[in-house]
């Protein structure tokens, strides 16, 4: 997936890596997709909720080598 944006919010611990998601989507185009990098567990629930209450669409999401990765797609 093309992103126009990647965040290395690894090793950040709640709510971390929600306030730098937030500030970097400011930073794109609607539509653009904004990639998240993130260790911390929590990142899950939280970007997942913090995404449906902006109005962004996670698009997909996965796990490598214990780094979760997020597709944010900007509303």
């Amino acid at each position: 997936m093309e992103a126009a944006k990647v965040l290395d919010a690894k090793g950040m611990a709640c709510p971390m890596p929600v306030v730098k998601t937030k500030k970097a989507i400011d930073e794109i185009e609607s539509g653009d997709i904004l990639e998240v990098h993130a260790t911390d567990k929590g990142a899950k629930s939280d970007l997942a909720a913090w995404a449906k209450s902006g109005g962004h669409e996670l698009m997909e999401e996965a796990e490598e080598d214990d780094v979760l990765k997020f597709w944010i797609k900007k509303a």
